[in-house]
């Protein structure tokens, strides 16, 4: 049904809004502007601000000679694979940019049904990720992720996962002690990145940051070779200025 704009009716209503994008998503292979003021009776003048606008959010993209189709940000919206496989997308550019803003390799961690998994990186040639020579999973008294992880646990949450994957001297650097491990971890203070100086890998530092959306336990995390070792701290202050966006991404 056209809609007639009142005079006194701001142009970007919600109401318009969401006749811009039914519009919209009934052409799957786009639509042009002309298209969508017939169908949805807006003046041009208002319809060019709106489509300027719901770009800009990501909520439309422009596609070949110049039509519009519905954007990431409106498939968020959604539910099922279309919309795991959009927000995946969105996490993974995040990464990428943050990859070369940092100029490390990055990762997503989170700790689930007990066990620590990385579930996104950005690397690349001039950001090798780091080597895993042995099971994340196995390591986490020893990495930046798993100790970044083991701080968002309470003590027998720690306990348990420490009985499922004993303490192992990894590097000469790895702590060992159970109890020294745990007085770290509750020293680690929340605003503060979790660093891991060659204890997990011989030639490589890491850093973590927590990342937490709800109940969810996560982190966002760094390494570099250790010949990089001077820009550690620098870059994982940027890390950490930088996990916001990626907890909206992941709230979503």
């Amino acid at each position: 049904m056209a809609l007639k704009p009142e005079p006194t009716a701001p142009f970007h209503s919600v109401q318009y809004v969401l006749r811009v994008l039914e519009a919209i998503s009934r052409h799957g292979g786009g639509v042009t502007d002309v298209q969508i003021a017939r169908e949805t009776g807006l003046p041009p003048a208002h319809l060019t601000s709106m489509l300027l606008m719901l770009r800009r959010e990501g909520y439309v993209e422009q596609v070949a000679d110049g039509a519009y189709a519905i954007g990431d940000s409106m498939v968020l919206v959604g539910s099922g694979t279309a919309r795991q496989q959009a927000l995946e997308t969105k996490l993974q550019d995040t990464l990428t940019s943050l990859r070369d803003s940092v100029g490390a390799a990055v990762y997503i961690s989170r700790y689930i049904d007990g066990e620590v998994k990385i579930t996104q990186y950005a690397d690349g040639p001039t950001a090798p990720k780091v080597n895993e020579w042995v099971d994340f999973k196995s390591a986490a008294h020893a990495s930046a992720v798993g100790k970044c992880l083991l701080t968002q646990l309470d003590q027998n949450g720690r306990r348990d996962h420490l009985s499922r994957h004993k303490i192992a001297r990894l590097t000469s650097r790895t702590i060992t002690s159970e109890k020294v491990l745990f007085s770290k971890l509750d020293s680690q203070p929340a605003t503060v990145p979790v660093l891991d100086l060659q204890e997990y890998a011989v030639g490589t530092v890491c850093a973590a940051v927590p990342l937490t959306a709800g109940s969810a336990v996560g982190c966002l995390a760094l390494s570099m070779p250790i010949e990089h070792a001077h820009r550690l701290r620098a870059a994982a202050d940027t890390l950490n200025r930088r996990a916001a966006p990626v907890v909206l991404s992941l709230a979503i």
